[in-house]
Formats: C-alpha cells, sequence, structure tokens
C-alpha cells in the first residue's frame, strides 16, 4: 500500500475486481484522516507563537504517524481477509463432508473479514481523538484541516461499521456476533465527538 501510486490504486479499487473494495476504502479514509492531523502538528511545532503547545503537538504527531501506518496496513489486510471468504465459498460441496468443511471455513473466513473492519473502527475513533486534542493548539491557519480530519476519520468509522455488520449477518456463532457487537458499541460514539468538533471547527472560522 505505501509504495503504490494513489491513482493506480483508485484505478484498482474502481475495476471489477472484487478487491480492493469498501473496506480498504474506509481504511484509506482513516489514513488520510491521520495524515491531515499529522500535517496540522507539522505546520505547528516549531512556531513561537504555539511553543506552549509545542509537547501535545509533538506527542499527536506521533500518535497520527503510527494510526496512519497501521491504517495503511488495514488497508491491505482487509482484501486479504475478503479474498479468505471468497476462496471459501467456492469450496466442494459434493458431499456432506465437504458441505459441513465448507461451513467451517466460511464461518472462520467471516470472522476473520469481520476483524478488520472492527479494528478500522477502532482506530478511526482514535483519529478522531487525536485531531480533537489539538484543536485548541494548533495553528489557526490550518484548523479547518482538523475538521477535515475528523471528517474522513468518521466516514472510516462508519464505513467499518457497515463492513462488520455485513459479516455478522452471516455468522452463525451468536456468542461472537454479540461480543463482536459489544465491541463495536464502543468504537461508535466517536462518530459523535468527530460532529462535535468539526462544529468547533466552523464555529472558529466563522469568527
Amino acid at each position: 500500500m505505501e509504495d503504490r501510486p494513489v491513482g493506480q490504486w483508485l484505478d484498482e479499487l474502481a475495476s471489477k475486481a472484487s478487491t480492493p473494495g469498501g473496506g480498504a476504502g474506509a481504511a484509506m479514509n482513516a489514513a488520510v484522516g491521520a495524515a491531515l492531523v499529522s500535517m496540522v502538528c507539522n505546520l505547528t511545532i516549531g512556531k513561537p507563537k504555539y511553543a506552549e503547545h509545542e509537547a501535545t503537538m509533538t506527542e499527536a504527531l506521533a500518535k497520527a504517524e503510527d494510526l496512519r501506518g497501521r491504517a495503511l496496513g488495514l488497508a491491505a489486510e482487509d482484501a486479504a481477509a475478503f479474498e479468505a471468504v471468497v476462496a471459501a465459498y467456492k469450496l466442494p460441496k459434493a458431499t456432506d463432508e465437504e458441505k459441513q468443511a465448507r461451513t467451517a471455513a466460511i464461518q472462520a473466513a467471516l470472522v476473520g473479514a469481520a476483524e478488520v473492519p472492527l479494528r478500522t473502527a477502532a482506530l478511526a475513533a482514535e483519529v478522531i481523538d487525536v485531531a480533537a486534542s489539538i484543536l485548541e493548539g494548533a495553528n489557526t491557519n490550518v484548523i479547518s484541516d482538523i475538521a477535515v480530519a475528523a471528517s474522513s476519520a468518521k466516514s472510516a468509522l462508519e464505513s467499518g461499521v457497515v463492513n462488520v455488520e455485513v459479516n455478522l449477518a452471516s455468522m452463525s456463532d451468536e456468542q461472537l456476533r454479540k461480543e463482536t457487537e459489544a465491541r463495536l458499541a464502543e468504537y461508535t460514539p466517536a462518530a459523535g465527538r468527530a460532529d462535535v468538533l468539526i462544529a468547533q471547527v466552523r464555529e472558529r472560522l466563522a469568527r
């Protein structure tokens, strides 16, 4: 993901191929959000006017860079997870034994396919919170980019939720479904925090 030109990746996303797809797109949105947080930090650090916020910005920059790298990794993982589901559905089902093996393989693949967007949602929530942490001390010339970062991360979060839900719908393990839904519920409130942050930025821009 890190070495591929953006235009090439978008061509692949637009193609008839099933991967990359929406899950990878969600992770890339999270990466964009994290990158924008880094940009704001980089344009604030070292400026005397914002010296009192230097430590906050430096810490946020390190977090944002880590999140961006992890998001790119999730984009690649999502494609691999979906391909595993497709492969499982293609397994033979001529005999009862084959049917049982195929069903088990499908269920195992669905677990993996739900785990990646779940982690994307978690990461997106982190991006939103890091973006919020820099608003107070950010270079005022680029605070609009904090809102864009929050918007991108919110999109990643909501997309991750949808991709978890679509896999949960086909999972037969009720206990695992409930556990996954509970984990997902931990991250969804971050969408509201993103809305608050965007509103705060717009309020400042209107002054």
